[in-house]
């Protein structure tokens, strides 16, 4: 299956984007004052629960980053 150089740099880019995303949600988690992710100083099952998505959210990132880099890599060897 060959993609289009668009697709290719539309996956880049989710990729890149799902990283920043979930980067500054991670952040955001890990310093909550809010008592939804940590009481008395534990983690709750709201952190983790949200930790686990971050960790997803970023394999597949990562993943559908790769094959746009991929795709891009084949269009410029296939000329």
């Amino acid at each position: 299956m060959k993609l289009s150089r668009r697709v290719c740099w539309f996956l880049v880019a989710f990729g890149a984007w799902s990283w920043c995303i979930w980067i500054t949600f991670v952040k955001n988690l890990w310093a909550d004052a809010s008592g939804l992710a940590f009481h008395d100083g534990d983690p709750t099952a709201y952190f983790w629960i949200h930790l686990l998505l971050a960790i997803v959210s970023f394999l597949l990132g990562t993943a559908i980053g790769l094959i746009g880099l991929r795709g891009l890599k084949a269009l410029r060897t296939s000329g």
